[in-house]
């Protein structure tokens, strides 16, 4: 694991048994992960993107431990520098570092407890890891919510009292109560007005430069992502077929799925929409995956070799320099495909 990184994942697969009959025997398995490799820096966001049942959010699950992994590694640096495989932890362990990864939850109206106030919502993270109480708990939840842009004589009201941006700013302050790392935000304003998505990214980002966070961003809208992430990884039906810089990949994308999903980015200009890229077919079965590339029957630009040969996730600048552009595509170098910037 580099020094500069924060998380490393080896590997990672997650599959779910799909079982038939009385006896529930195991007829196949649904690949949600299907061998994921990145590497997360200290301080940076990594956008996760890919349309619905990609895998993204099975990812993050994986690392925070809500699911364990089917195979692969979790590699995670702690506060001291130690490196901790974190699918092997047991439950003591785990407990201990829930303080340093934590998770924004999608949807503000169910991830909050109706019967508990906001006091109570916040605060209990730091009553079940033993941090504060009584007057020392009521001093760190003001100071929490002033942190995210809440009033805090409104700290005895209940959910319900709150809009949707107010409610993801309360679980944002719950997130951050113990003072994390690294935080697994997974689409943490799709269920949002426009206008308050940009507040929250905002609030984010600022929170970030503040304390020093570290982001993995979950999200199937390329719009929030460009505005967020440091570098993007590009998911399709449990695999990264590409991963770059933000600017990088969307002005220059090396992966024909990653072309279409950034032709179907929103644009001023009216005749731009005759220009999306539509994709013929279905998304892949996960349970029954094509050969080769998964991306191949709904990929204009297919040929023999990718119906036969599962393409690698490789540098196309070969690892020379700081530069580095990953793509799972037997014709990265060789495709002339058009980034947001041309498109526009």
């Amino acid at each position: 694991m580099r020094r500069e990184c924060i998380l490393e994942v080896r590997n990672l697969k997650k599959y779910f048994p799909i079982r038939e009959g009385f006896r529930r025997k195991v007829a196949g398995y649904v690949r949600a992960v299907d061998d994921v490799s990145f590497a997360v820096r200290e301080g940076e966001t990594l956008g996760l993107v890919g349309e619905s049942g990609c895998g993204k959010t099975t990812i993050g699950m994986c690392i925070l431990r809500g699911l364990q992994p089917t195979a692969g590694e979790i590699l995670f640096k702690k506060r001291d520098g130690e490196i901790v495989h974190l699918e092997k932890l047991g439950e003591n362990e785990l407990r201990e570092l829930r303080k340093d990864i934590q998770l924004i939850f999608q949807d503000p109206y169910s991830s909050l407890n109706p019967r508990m106030t906001i006091r109570e919502i916040i605060g209990e993270p730091l009553l079940v890891h033993g941090v504060a109480r009584g007057k020392e708990l009521r001093d760190s939840v003001e100071e929490l919510m002033l942190k995210v842009g809440l009033r805090p004589e409104y700290m005895n009201r209940y959910p319900h009292a709150f809009s949707g941006g107010q409610r993801q700013r309360i679980g944002i302050a719950r997130a951050l109560a113990l003072n994390p790392r690294l935080v697994v935000c997974d689409e943490p304003v799709s269920s949002l007005d426009v206008s308050i998505q940009a507040q929250i990214l905002n609030l984010l980002k600022d929170l970030q430069e503040e304390s020093q966070l570290t982001y993995i961003f979950i999200s199937h809208d390329l719009g929030v992502v460009q505005h967020i992430s440091d570098r993007v990884a590009v998911m399709y039906v449990g695999r990264i077929v590409e991963l770059a810089d933000t600017g990088e990949l969307f002005a220059n994308p090396r992966h024909p799925y990653t072309e279409a999903l950034l032709s179907a980015v929103p644009k001023l200009d009216p005749k731009a929409a005759s220009r999306r890229i539509l994709l013929k077919g279905e998304v892949a079965d996960a349970s029954n995956p094509p050969p080769g590339c998964y991306f191949h029957p709904r990929c204009r630009y297919a040929e023999d070799i990718c119906r036969r040969k599962t393409p690698v996730l490789e540098d196309i600048y070969g690892g020379d320099g700081a530069k580095k552009h990953y793509a799972a595509c037997h014709f990265a170098q060789q495709l002339n495909l058009k980034g947001i910037e041309a498109i526009a």
